[in-house]
């Protein structure tokens, strides 16, 4: 596994910063909310992991670089 370096960690802080609403696009994880599913960041970890807070009650991270979502206005 290849641990992002801390400039990554920061950008990554900074494009989803606590509050952002965002969108599962693709999680691979049988865990995994249904793809669709909103959430609230709740912040990103030291390994560039976005912490969520989904819709659904499930609060599984979005893994840096295997997971995907994608950042919404709160009226979507």
């Amino acid at each position: 596994m290849n641990f992002p370096n801390r400039e990554t960690v920061e950008s990554v802080r900074r494009e989803y910063p606590a509050g952002t609403r965002v969108e599962l696009v693709w999680m691979d994880d049988v865990q995994a909310p249904p793809i669709g599913t909103k959430g609230t960041v709740t912040g990103v970890d030291d390994m560039a992991s976005v912490m969520v807070a989904w819709d659904n009650g499930s609060s599984l991270h979005v893994i840096y670089g295997e997971d995907a979502v994608r950042r919404i206005k709160e009226d979507e």
